[in-house]
Formats: structure tokens, C-alpha cells, sequence
């Protein structure tokens, strides 16, 4: 099987995709102990001889049945358009390989079960590259709320805009949403009830370039996140409110990424005639910034990915992770098509 195979040596990564993402996959992979990249697959000659000459000891190719088919490989690493990824996917783990697939992980979530009835069937590990939450910020922020010290949660709200990158497969809901999707269902231990979301295309193609998608929970937890392929700057900022204590995360801000602050309301009621009327106390404490791990992110994930193929555990961004995210895309994307205020999950 996979993980009994991986874990007696090296473990021999092959990497279809060296575009955008795929060269910063490759070298970590190629810097992580117990790991050797031994193929890199691109239809771009430029790109695949640009891959050759920084790292001598890979084989280049333009099929990617080639980095498939090699029997030196256990891992694949799909760093592809999301419309390849589900075909990709499939093959590699019917070979009987280990998975690595970037975000989102399929264009539906049916795609997403079969890879994941797959891998359980091959026994072999499946992982979604969600990067953002293997970051230190957002490491530090799930120790924060798995501690009680926010009280219970209100509401999260996300922010990531900026001018472009414009995709040609996927609308930005698409693009922008899981990074912060994957962070939310990992930080909150909550299943969504349903999903509201509107948008606009502004450039002829058909696909939405800025919406505000909207996650209802429980107990009136609710999510709200704004992307947007059209603002005059870039914004990645998360606020997280809590009964007890408020988080703000900043993902530009190079030092200080979360910051927690001691703020809230107190509700009561008054006394007498007027019972109907609340008495709303303002509480302002202190704020602090909370140190950070700043290993990169992506060498985090890396090690995590290896060491869940050596030892059999299940990656943090497991394929139930990566088929959540896509339910909410799902449904957002069918409220932005029909027109709907509301689809329940």
C-alpha cells in the first residue's frame, strides 16, 4: 500500500504544475528532511527548463501520466488549474499515490467525495493545500478560541480585495473565498446552516468579480466574507468577535499579525415601567499582540504532509476539510447564479 511503501525510505515526490504556485511547492519540498522532488511535470518548456537548471537532480516532463506512472514516485503534488484537479487527483491515487492537491480541491463536491472514498480506499493520504492555515497568525488565533479566552463567537468577518489577479475558470468567489473559508471551519467548531451571497461581473466574462458571501451557524454565529477582484488596494484583514475578548487579524501587517483586544458589551435590562429597554456597558481593556511562529507557511505544511504520509495520521487539511469548503462554494455559487437569498447546506 502507499503509506507502508513511503514510509520505508526517502519519500519521492513528483510535481504536476510549475506555474504560479507550483515553483514554491517545489522548493520546499525539495529543502524538507526525508523528502527527494525526482519529477516536475508543465506543458511550458520555459518553465520546466527554468525548474531543470535551479535544481539539477529533476526530471523534467511535459505528461503528466510520466510523473504518474513512475513507480520511484509516492506522492503527487497538483499544482494546477482547479478544473484539472479532480481528473488529476484520481489518477495519481488509483496508482496508488499519495495526493497533494492545491485549493480548491475539486469544482464540486461529488468530485471531492470520490477523492476521498478513494484515498481511504488505497490508504493512501489525501491533503488540500489550504496554506493560510498553516501560517503562525492563524495557528496562534485557533489556540486563542479552542481556549475560551474570546467567550463565545459572535461573528467572524473577512476581508480580501485587491486589483486583479483575474481567473479565467472561476469566479473570485472561487479564487479568494477558500483562503478564508479553510481558515473559518478551522477555527470554528460550528456546522454552517446555509449560505446567502450576491455579486456583479463588471468585465463581460460571466464571472462574478466581487461579491459578499454571508454563513449563517447556530446559535446566531455568523460569517461574512468580501472578495473583490477590483479594489484600488490590497486588504487581508479578519475580525473575530467573542463575548469576552475581539481578535483582529492582518495578514500585510509584518509584525504584529493578530492582535486581541479586551473589548465588548455588557446587556441588561432595566428595572420598573421601563423593563422593554436595555442597558448596553461599553467594556475597553487592554490590547496585546500575541508572538507569532513565523516559520513560512508552506514549509509548515510541507514537513505536516510528509509526516502524515510516514506515519499514517490525517493532515490537518484532510479531504473532509478541503469537501466543506467546496459545500459552501457550491452553495454561494448557486445563490450568485439564481439569484436566491439563501441555500442550506
Amino acid at each position: 500500500m502507499a503509506a507502508e511503501r513511503a514510509a520505508a525510505s526517502t519519500i519521492k515526490i513528483g510535481v504536476i504544475g510549475c506555474g504560479y504556485w507550483g515553483p514554491n511547492l517545489i522548493r520546499n519540498f525539495v529543502e524538507a528532511e526525508g523528502c527527494a522532488v525526482v519529477s516536475v511535470c508543465d506543458l511550458n518548456l520555459a518553465r520546466l527548463a527554468a525548474m531543470k537548471a535551479r535544481y539539477p537532480t529533476i526530471e523534467p516532463s511535459t505528461d503528466y501520466r510520466e510523473v504518474i506512472d513512475d513507480p520511484a514516485v509516492d506522492a503527487v503534488v497538483i499544482a494546477t488549474p482547479v478544473s484539472t484537479h479532480h481528473a488529476l487527483a484520481r489518477e495519481a491515487l488509483l496508482a496508488g499515490k499519495h495526493v497533494w492537491v492545491e485549493k480548491p480541491m475539486t469544482l464540486t463536491s461529488a468530485e471531492a467525495e470520490e477523492l476521498i472514498d478513494l484515498a481511504a480506499c488505497k490508504n493512501a493520504t489525501l491533503m488540500v493545500d489550504h496554506t493560510f492555515v498553516y501560517t503562525g497568525a492563524v495557528q496562534k488565533m485557533k489556540e486563542l478560541v479552542a481556549s475560551g479566552d474570546l467567550g463565545h463567537i459572535y461573528y467572524y468577518d473577512s476581508v480580501r480585495v485587491n486589483l486583479g489577479l483575474f481567473q479565467h475558470d472561476v469566479n473570485v468567489v472561487w479564487d479568494l473565498a477558500p483562503h478564508d473559508i479553510s481558515i473559518m471551519t478551522y477555527l470554528l467548531d460550528a456546522a454552517p446552516l446555509g449560505v446567502s451571497a450576491v455579486g456583479a461581473c463588471h468585465v463581460g466574462n460571466g464571472a462574478e468579480n466581487i461579491a459578499y458571501v454571508t454563513i449563517h451557524f447556530p446559535d446566531n454565529l455568523i460569517a461574512h466574507f468580501h472578495d473583490n477582484w477590483l479594489a484600488p488596494v490590497k486588504v487581508r484583514q479578519t475580525l473575530i468577535g467573542g463575548s469576552r475578548k475581539m481578535i483582529l487579524y492582518d495578514d500585510l501587517e509584518p509584525s504584529e499579525k493578530v492582535k486581541v483586544y479586551d473589548r465588548g458589551v455588557k446587556v441588561g435590562e432595566n428595572s420598573g415601567e421601563k423593563r422593554y429597554q436595555t442597558l448596553v456597558a461599553y467594556r475597553t481593556g487592554d490590547m496585546y499582540a500575541p508572538h507569532l511562529d513565523h516559520t513560512e507557511a508552506l514549509r509548515f505544511a510541507t514537513s505536516h504532509f510528509l509526516e502524515c504520509i510516514a506515519t499514517g495520521r490525517c493532515p490537518i487539511t484532510n479531504g473532509e476539510a478541503g469537501l466543506q469548503t467546496i459545500r459552501i462554494l457550491e452553495a454561494a455559487d448557486r445563490c450568485l447564479k439564481r439569484g436566491a437569498r439563501w441555500e442550506v447546506l
